[in-house]
Parts: structure tokens; sequence; C-alpha cells
């Protein structure tokens, strides 16, 4: 168990092409559910658990994210991590803001997708779940059957014990579907390629070591990827309330 971090990092650079046309002219964090930006409904979230910090990436029409962000920061302190020159990645994005991540270990929440709690926020959840012995990284999992407008097969198995086992290339699915929120110790941070690659790189390290755990979130969660999952997630979230 730890205090809640006191930063996030909150991926926001890609380039929204799944989310065509409506990314014609906006980042895909501005682009708006549920009567707000996305972006604005993860600092939102991320204030409410406790954090007072978020470094957000940008890349794609980065000049409009900025000036949202001067405009909206829900409290927080923001701080840009500027990719203009380069999009850099999960992992690379990750490797260019550490020097601004002043917290060990820190969030790092995707910025497309969209979650509420059921008791305990989630994000007060992993830190009351971190184990700074045993852990590199905590993954915010959903079940498959409870992953709102996901398409794809699922991505993890959690063993017993709470670690993450790789769904098989062969499986037809993975019990758990990972929700673009973590907790992440900084130490993994290190012996990085240079330019863009994915933090898949870091994650296969921490599960060999059998340091990638995992954690089953009680509340709703939506893929928020594409136009026609706008609508989907409005009206599961107006039938609850």
């Amino acid at each position: 168990m730890t205090a809640v971090p006191s930063t996030a990092m909150v991926m926001a650079a890609g380039l929204g092409k799944r989310m065509m046309p409506l990314t014609a002219d906006r980042p895909k964090p501005l682009v708006e559910v549920a009567g707000k930006p996305l972006i604005d409904h993860c600092l939102e979230r991320l204030a409410a658990a406790g954090v007072t910090h978020a470094v957000v990436n940008v890349h794609y029409l980065a000049e409009k994210m900025e000036a949202h962000l001067g405009a909206n920061n829900h409290g927080l302190e923001i701080t840009i991590s500027d990719e203009r020159a380069m999009l850099m990645e999960t992992g690379g994005g990750l490797i260019q803001a550490k020097a601004l991540i002043n917290a060990d270990p820190f969030y790092c929440v995707n910025s497309d997708n969209l979650w509420t709690d059921e008791g305990t926020n989630a994000l007060v959840r992993l830190a009351e779940r971190w184990d700074d012995a045993a852990m590199d990284f905590l993954l915010l999992l959903v079940p498959f059957e409870a992953a709102n407008n996901h398409t794809g097969k699922g991505d993890f198995h959690l063993t017993a014990e709470g670690r993450l086992a790789r769904r098989a290339p062969e499986e037809e699915r993975g019990e758990y579907v990972f929700t673009g929120i973590q907790l992440i110790s900084k130490r993994v941070l290190v012996d990085a390629p240079e330019g863009p690659f994915s933090t898949n790189l870091f994650w296969s390290r921490a599960i060999e070591g059998g340091r990638c755990f995992g954690l089953v979130h009680d509340g709703l969660w939506f893929d928020v990827g594409w136009p026609g999952a706008i609508p989907a997630t409005e009206a599961v979230l107006t039938s609850h309330g």
C-alpha cells in the first residue's frame, strides 16, 4: 500500500485516426463524450483521487491541446511533454517525460477511455494495492465481457497471486482487458531504445520477472476509440443514472 501518487502521466499525443472525421480539426482527447472532452473526464478523475500534477504529452494539433489545458486545468498543475518533433508512442513518451514525472510510483492514464467508480475510487484502489517490494507495474483491468465497446481479443490472464500473463497468440481471447490505467515504478524507465517504442517492452520485462500485476476494476469502463463508441457509451452512462 502507498499514498496516492501526486503525479500522473496522461497520454494525449496520438493521431486519433480511428476517430476520424471527428479528429480532423481536434486531437482525440478533445472529442466530447457525455458533455465534455475525454481529457476532462480523465483530469477530473485524477483530481478526485488526490493527484495534484499531470504531465500531458502532445503531438497532433498540439496548440489546441495546450490552449484547452491552459483554460481547463481542473485544479491540477499541468506540465506539457512536447512531442511535436516526433510522436514517441507510449514507451518513448514515458522516457521523454521521465524528468517531468516527480512521483514514484506514478499513474499513467490513456486519455481515450472513460470509467466510473463503484465504491472506492479506482485510482485510490490501485494505490492501496501497490506493493513496492513486489511490483513494477499494477494495471487496472476489466473482465473481457465487461469491456464496453472493446473490439479486441483481450490482453491478459491473472494468476492466483494477481500477476499478469499475456494472452497467447493462439488463444481465442484473454480473460481481461487493460483499461489504459496503471501505476508504474520509475525504476522500469531504463535501458530503453532511442526513438518511438511501446510500453510493451517494459511490460515484458516485468512479466518475465514476476513484477507485473493486475487489479480488476469494479466500475464501468469504456473504450472510446471511434465515433460509434460515443453514442454507445452515452447510452450506457444514461441507463446507469
